[in-house]
């Protein structure tokens, strides 16, 4: 079963960037088929944004759950997508 995750960007953001690069690499190396993910840009989408709960960029949402309202590290957000794969334990934020 797949989960969904939405990183909310802004252009020009440079940590949205960076976001996107370690979820695309977890997402590769957790199995890419298993992790459905797609940029939400919050000028195009403000309403979904602000529906969420979307205060800052970069955001993550994770089967429509906002989970990170900042930049996580690498670790906690692998932790979390695994946890949500059966993978192994959620790290507490």
């Amino acid at each position: 079963m797949a989960i969904n995750v939405e990183v909310f960007s802004s252009p020009g953001c440079s940590k949205c960037g960076h976001t996107k690069e370690v979820l695309r690499r977890l997402a590769d190396e957790l199995g890419g088929d298993e992790i459905a993910w797609r940029e939400v840009n919050i000028l195009d989408e403000m309403d979904h944004a602000v529906a969420l709960g979307v205060m800052s960029t970069p955001s993550i949402a994770i089967d429509g759950e906002l989970v990170f309202t900042s930049l996580p590290s690498a670790k906690r957000l692998r932790a979390e997508l695994e946890g949500r794969l059966g993978r192994g334990d959620k790290v507490p934020a």
